[in-house]
């Protein structure tokens, strides 16, 4: 396989460091011990530019090629990488196992980090390309949107990027491969809030109260039949009720249940016909049972769209690595979210999934990041640079 050499030397250098991360997890923009780390790896290998403290804890290192980006199209490029953990405790009994109770690189951002990393390292002695490379180290992707966060403080026109890209690991796709496609990879992610009042009453005496566990069961049947009936076939869209709460004893019917949901979409237009319609179905169940039903829909992480150019590029630099019989062109979207999303929106780039082999699943208690995907991260995010920033 045509990976960079280089990076395949120091491969040991770019595993310790992924997996002293993986031992000391941090959480959404809590994230102080990991981005002091990158900060201090990117003065060491040279960075023209560090910054600390974008988005709260993101951490930018800027590398200038050997020669000026005049008269070019692209001038900046950005490469971006994950670098919290999630609230999970940890059983792989690994030497390496997280310190921490109950926070564990059940993701890995760890590998996300130390791959982004080992590239930077190679391009700061390299600078084999014309522009500037801006590798973009981001807090909070697990549901704290760290992406928008940096965009709000001025990523993009601070650092002039003008194409940016992402990748993440996979579980299931094999070592050495790649997955991708032009458009949308993976899904919105929007939290449900539901509140069903009623009137509290003795369980012998039903007749008494209203009961809301009995209306919040026939709420949640009712949402079901939004994606099976509402939405074309052909379209996507997952609506999950995740959590219900009740009462407190076995003889009382209580005042008031509540629940918690997410909904998945690839499209905008499903994502508003699910919003409209389980309105509509609260609203019928509400009249139905004489109850109160609050729901509110909080829209979260847009759709990962993957530009089309941009897509195409990272198709041809991902075959160049491991050859074409190891690429998927065309990936089935996900319905996971990431706010990559947001970079998408704010510049022209592409996602792009790279395989963790047989390896336990992501927000897994025993998920590890393969260290022998390192060589193949590391030298796609290499050869994007070299390749869209060509001397």
């Amino acid at each position: 396989m045509p990976i960079v050499n280089r990076i395949a030397e120091f491969q040991p250098d770019i595993m310790a460091w992924r997996r002293d991360l993986h031992a000391h997890p941090e959480l959404l923009y809590d994230v102080h011990r990991t981005a002091g780390f990158v900060a201090d790896r990117l003065r060491e290998f040279g960075c023209d530019e560090v910054v600390t403290g974008l988005g709260q804890t993101g951490v930018v290192g800027v590398i200038k090629g050997r020669k000026p980006a005049d008269g070019r199209n692209v001038k900046a490029i950005g490469l971006r990488a994950d670098m919290d953990a999630l609230p999970i405790h940890e059983e792989t009994n690994l030497p390496y196992q997280s310190k921490t109770p109950g926070k564990m690189h059940a993701c890995g951002h760890d590998g996300h980090t130390a791959m982004l990393l080992g590239a930077a390292r190679y391009l700061s002695e390299t600078r084999n390309f014309a522009g500037d490379a801006v590798m973009i180290f981001q807090p909070a992707e697990e549901g704290g949107a760290g992406a928008a966060a940096m965009i709000k403080d001025g990523l993009m026109d601070r650092f002039a990027i003008d194409q940016v890209y992402g990748m993440h690991n996979i579980p299931g796709i094999p070592l050495g491969s790649f997955a991708i496609r032009p458009g949308p990879l993976m899904a919105s992610m929007d939290k449900l809030v539901i509140k069903v009042e009623g009137k509290g009453a003795h369980a012998a005496m039903p007749h008494k109260g209203v009961d809301p566990v009995l209306a919040g069961a026939q709420l949640v049947v009712a949402l079901q039949s939004i994606v099976s009936r509402s939405i074309d076939p052909l379209e996507s869209a997952v609506l999950s009720i995740c959590s219900f709460h009740a009462g407190h004893t076995s003889n009382v019917i209580p005042q008031t249940a509540d629940m918690l949901g997410t909904v998945r979409t690839l499209k905008p237009k499903v994502r508003d016909l699910v919003e409209q319609r389980m309105k509509d179905v609260a609203a019928g169940v509400a009249q139905a049972t004489g109850t109160r039903i609050e729901l509110n829909y909080n829209r979260g992480y847009p759709v990962v769209v993957n530009h089309p150019d941009q897509t195409d590029f990272a198709l041809k630099i991902a075959t160049d690595i491991v050859g074409a019989a190891n690429v998927d062109a065309n990936t089935t979207p996900i319905m996971g979210a990431e706010d990559f999303a947001y970079m998408l929106e704010a510049r022209p780039g592409a996602f792009i999934f790279m395989g963790n082999g047989d390896s336990a699943g992501l927000h897994h208690p025993a998920y590890n990041f393969n260290d022998d995907a390192i060589v193949h991260g590391s030298s796609y995010w290499v050869k994007l640079v070299e390749g869209t920033l060509a001397a």
